[in-house]
């Protein structure tokens, strides 16, 4: 069979454990051939490739980005994406397509296999928000990035008696913000499921720093919203071609509140990219090559419009639709677990 793969939405530490994952069993295996596309769905669109063999993949399992680049390119926004990608297909005499990204790449993916062509998906998502699945590769290494963060800035933050906000990233679930705040002892944390009210936010620093605690630590996920309907800072600029708006700025917001509300002086660290690159953990580069494995057997069992999933320590498959249905969102139980440490 010919094999075809692309990484697609925003970059994340074990892509290329996937790509590795995928050509080392596909071609070893199955006697497969590999083509990349280049950069996500725009590869696909322009049918620009990249042959993949076993010298291609070597030493790539430990690197960070992917190798075969991506975009956050949306075929059905042009109106002829369709056909453009029909015919790719048809010229790359594709067996079956592995594509590994989020809501929005799977999004596709299931838009093209309800019209008929072999695709199987594989989750990929540092937000670790993706429904049909318990875990995204590139989540480990995020909140194991942003928990470095935190414990690097309790001390700066005691030397100097302030109160550090770190901004980390989370557009519609707080998991990085809520494992890296309880990880790293945050005293605040604030997530897009829980609007928070900054009078309550000041109120926790206030009892803390009665305590003689005169620093303290708030993590916020950059989607965190204001209690009573209030907007969340997005950057200046376009929406991207899914339609989101670039989020970045609520750790600014906050800080100026929480100064100007208690007098302590506040300072601000957004993580950004840095939680998306990088070497991968362990953990990460295991979980992404059973993905990659796992897509290849589904292909070759033709288990196509379905996406590899975790189900506790299992692999299986799940229907595009499932995986696409709803953000998986932070719950109650975590919530509540990280809320005992606060103030």
């Amino acid at each position: 069979m010919r094999v075809g793969i692309l990484t697609g939405g925003g970059d994340c530490p074990g892509l290329n454990a996937v790509i590795r994952a995928v050509v080392r069993k596909g071609t070893m295996y199955y006697g497969d051939s590999v083509v990349g596309f280049v950069e996500g769905w725009r590869g696909v669109l322009e049918n620009r490739t990249m042959e993949l063999d076993l010298d291609s993949i070597a030493g790539i399992i430990h690197r960070g980005g992917t190798l075969l680049r991506t975009s956050r390119t949306n075929p059905q926004r042009e109106p002829d994406g369709w056909e453009r990608i029909r015919k790719s297909f048809e010229s790359q005499r594709l067996g079956a397509l592995v594509a590994v990204g989020g809501d929005d790449t799977l999004g596709v993916a299931k838009w093209i296999s309800d019209q008929g062509l072999p695709v199987v998906g594989v989750p990929k998502t540092i937000d670790n928000d993706l429904s049909g699945t318990d875990l995204c590769f590139g989540f480990d290494t995020a909140v194991g990035i942003a928990t470095e963060a935190i414990d690097r800035l309790h001390s700066t933050a005691e030397a100097h008696n302030r109160v550090m906000v770190v901004e980390v990233m989370g557009r519609e679930a707080g998991w990085i913000a809520i494992w890296s705040g309880i990880a790293g002892g945050a005293d605040v944390v604030l997530i897009p499921e829980k609007p928070y009210d900054v009078a309550a936010v000041c109120e926790l620093l206030k009892r803390r720093h009665a305590r003689g605690k005169y620093f303290s630590i708030v993590v916020v996920a950059e989607g965190a919203r204001p209690a009573g309907g209030g907007e969340r800072p997005s950057a200046a600029g376009p929406r991207d071609a899914f339609g989101h708006e670039r989020l970045g700025g609520i750790s600014n917001t906050l800080a100026e509140q929480i100064e100007a509300h208690t007098g302590y002086e506040t300072r601000v660290v957004i993580l950004g990219h840095t939680q998306r690159g990088g070497t991968p953990t362990a953990f990460d580069r295991v979980l992404a090559t059973r993905y990659g494995v796992y897509a290849i057997d589904m292909a070759h069992r033709g288990e196509f419009g379905r996406m590899a999933s975790l189900r506790g320590q299992e692999l299986t498959s799940v229907p595009l639709a499932e995986a696409l249905g709803r953000n998986r969102k932070v719950g109650n139980d975590l919530y509540d677990l990280a809320s005992v440490f606060f103030g």
